[in-house]
């Protein structure tokens, strides 16, 4: 390094004391340069300190600045010292359940979870691997949270509004006895009430009240009938498909004839023209008074069905009445549950004591009970894990039947729950992406939360061939939503949905990094002690551990800093336990876990040997000898999954007369991400504040990442960039033997 700045000063002086022998422009320049090495003079005068005795001229000595020195081994890379640990394996190391280095987060969980304020939903941010779900875990499993509010939950059918099924809410545990009891109630209903209504004190009341009847019309019938038979006439039930009418038929021989064979009777001669014409005369007369009489027997005959009815109403009403109050009605003290009871005695006494009624309708579907969500009668809340939000997971489906002739009509018994009420009254965990992805699953989930009801299928949610016929009763629930995301996520959504600060007051932020010191290394070894008795993998020896700390200091890339993405480091430790496995070794070491390392990058570098070959084959051309003018080597990175890589990138820059300015290539090829043009910019500025003329700057440079034909984008390459352009500007070469990044 310091060499290299002694050539180009060398280099420097040559080229101005040629410029000062040849060309009016270096003449020209002269003042100007003395003006601004008398200006920064001056300035720096003024910001240093006294670092001396006087001089003769009565001034203060100016405090050298030192050379940077190039870095140590040592600097660039922390080592681990296993003769630090106090144990052998981690064997003797005590598991730790807990996510480690991650005490603001898991504070801010707790409250979360144990606050029942409006809108106290967690969201819980932080990078893949750093424990979230393990932490969740934990604290709910520590914490053990009791429920005040846990119902279960039924359907019924709703008679009133068939398409409407009731919502009925019980205490916790007893939704399955009520289904069995409305079970043994229907198939009472199906089975036992015919023969209840079958009874001797049933039957003596109906032959009381056909008796009665009968003789309300004998004494109507009687009378009248006597009077038709002194006219030769006889009054006669006529069965017309399925109305009974009564009508006068004459009488031959004391039999009585319908009238188109008294007609060929007399036509044969058999029966007189006198008798034909008394038929006509009496039948005329008797007519409208068999009219009368009709009525008056039909509404004889009316009274009597109704009279019937009302007894077998009574009697069945009775019957149901008291087979639910010894059972249903003592056990569920629920004004919906003595609702639904009226509605099915209405619904049997209206529709099932006739053969006109519900025949082929089974009591135990119309009748019975479909649980969606049942709990046990202790204080545990539910924990739902989503792992697939999609719409129907989410709030619950309406289950479609098919039979040979098309679809069934949906009742209340194809409801099947979602998530959201399996976790009613506890705790539902959620993936922010997973809920995104899923068309529709963010927006019900909010309208769920914002208005504390569950609407099982909106409507506007189906297709319009499939739409269920129903819509079931909203429920009223008290669920605690954990979502689980990183930071972009998390800024996305609190940036565009004006419900997300409403609904999610209460952030767990997760960091990427802990402390290295000083028992970030020893919580290393807590956590492989765990994972090595959990999955029963070797121990892990002390030099293994130190091995893996250091992993996990190269994965955070910061000074003092440990990773908190324990899952990368523990997914090296199983392949580390696996190579130590197949040589029949007693525990894993520092070498196993270094290959393991290897092995990880091998597996994912094949871009970086495909690289290379190009840069060996001359297809990429990298000059790393001699010295150039206005030519750099940058560094770029490339981050293909767990690997990342950095490979030379020739950067050059060409000036000329003009009033252009500094021209981007890439900008003006649209390969310039936002952050690379923003640090192009800030050159521009760079070179106005390090050229300071009197004159406006007059020329046009162009700068450019050769043999790159995709997007660039970062600021690193801008301390290259501008060290290209000065050397360009100036003429000073660069040493092509470094590669340089850097913001």
């Amino acid at each position: 390094m310091a060499s290299g700045s002694s050539r180009k000063k060398k280099t420097a002086t040559k080229k101005r004391a040629a410029a000062g022998s040849s060309g009016k422009t270096r003449k020209a320049a002269k003042p100007v340069a003395k003006k601004r090495a008398s200006k920064g003079a001056s300035r720096r005068k003024k910001s240093t300190r006294s670092a001396g005795p006087e001089s003769a001229g009565g001034g203060t000595e100016v405090a050298a600045i030192p050379d940077h020195q190039p870095l140590s081994p040592k600097q660039l890379r922390w080592r681990c010292d296993p003769r630090e640990f106090d144990f052998q394996t981690t064997d003797d190391v005590e598991p730790i359940d807990s996510v480690i280095g991650q005490a603001t987060a898991g504070d801010s969980l707790a409250f979360g979870l144990e606050s029942r304020a409006p809108g106290q939903n967690i969201f819980v941010r932080g990078l893949t691997g750093v424990g979230r779900m393990t932490l969740v875990s934990r604290v709910l499993e520590k914490m053990k949270p009791t429920c005040a509010f846990k119902q279960d939950r039924c359907y019924v059918h709703n008679f009133s509004e068939p398409h409407r099924p009731r919502l009925i809410s019980l205490p916790a545990g007893q939704a399955r006895r009520f289904r069995r009891c409305m079970t043994t109630f229907a198939e009472f209903i199906r089975d036992g009430l015919g023969e209840a209504l079958q009874s001797d004190a049933v039957k003596t009341r109906r032959e009381s009240i056909e008796r009665s009847a009968k003789q309300q019309i004998a004494a109507i019938t009687d009378p009248f009938e006597q009077e038709l038979k002194d006219a030769g006439l006889a009054m006669v039930s006529v069965q017309l498909g399925p109305v009974t009418q009564t009508a006068l038929f004459p009488v031959v021989d004391d039999t009585p004839v319908p009238p188109e064979e008294f007609n060929k009777l007399h036509s044969r001669g058999r029966v007189t023209d006198e008798q034909h014409a008394a038929y006509q005369k009496n039948l005329e007369k008797f007519s409208s008074r068999v009219e009368q009489i009709t009525a008056e027997m039909q509404e004889v005959r009316q009274k009597s069905i109704e009279a019937l009815r009302e007894v077998l109403e009574k009697i069945a009403r009775t019957v149901l009445i008291d087979m639910t109050r010894s059972t249903i009605r003592r056990e569920f003290e629920n004004d919906d549950v003595k609702a639904f009871l009226e509605e099915v005695v209405d619904d049997v006494v209206e529709n099932r004591l006739t053969k006109q009624g519900r025949e082929g309708v089974d009591p135990l579907r119309l009748y019975g009970v479909n649980v969606l969500v049942e709990h046990d009668a202790g204080d545990a809340c539910a924990v739902v894990v989503e792992t697939t939000p999609t719409l129907g997971n989410l709030l619950g489906t309406v289950e479609r039947e098919w039979s040979p002739r098309g679809p069934i009509p949906s009742d209340y018994t194809m409801i099947r729950p979602g998530a959201l009420l399996r976790a009613d009254g506890g705790y539902l965990i959620l993936d922010a992406k997973d809920v995104l992805t899923e068309p529709g699953a963010w927006k019900v989930l909010v309208r769920t939360l914002r208005s504390g009801c569950l609407e099982i299928v909106p409507a506007e949610m189906n297709f319009p061939f499939y739409q269920a016929a129903i819509k079931p009763e909203p429920i009223p629930i008290q669920v605690k939503v954990i979502m689980l995301g990183d930071a972009r996520i998390w800024h996305l959504l609190d940036s565009v949905d004006d419900d997300f600060s409403h609904l999610f007051k209460v952030l767990a932020d997760f960091d990427s990094v802990i402390e290295r010191e000083p028992d970030g290394a020893q919580e290393y070894a807590g956590v492989l002690s765990r994972i090595a008795r959990e999955e029963n993998l070797l121990p892990f020896h002390r030099t293994a551990v130190a091995a893996l700390v250091e992993h996990g200091v190269r994965i955070a890339s910061h000074r003092g800093k440990l990773t908190a993405r324990i899952g990368r480091v523990a997914d090296i430790a199983r392949e580390a336990a696996y190579l130590a496995g197949k040589e029949k070794q007693k525990s894993v070491r520092d070498l196993d876990v270094q290959e393991a390392i290897s092995r990880s990058k091998r597996r994912a570098d094949l871009p970086s040997r495909r690289f290379r070959e190009l840069l060996e084959d001359g297809v990429i051309h990298v000059q790393t000898d001699g010295e150039v003018v206005g030519q750099i080597n940058g560094l770029a990175v490339l981050q293909l999954g767990p690997l990342t890589y950095g490979f030379p990138a020739r950067i050059t820059a060409t000036i000329g007369a003009g009033s252009a300015g500094i021209i981007d290539i890439e900008g003006q090829a649209s390969l310039s991400g936002q952050i690379h043009t923003k640090g192009f910019q800030i050159l521009g500025g760079l070179m106005r504040h390090l050229l300071k003329t009197d004159h406006p700057l007059a020329f046009s440079a162009s700068l450019a990442f050769e043999q790159s034909y995709g997007g660039i984008d970062g600021d690193s390459a801008s301390g290259a960039e501008i060290c290209c352009l000065l050397s360009a500007l100036t003429d000073v070469p660069i040493n092509q033997s470094f590669a340089m990044t850097g913001a």
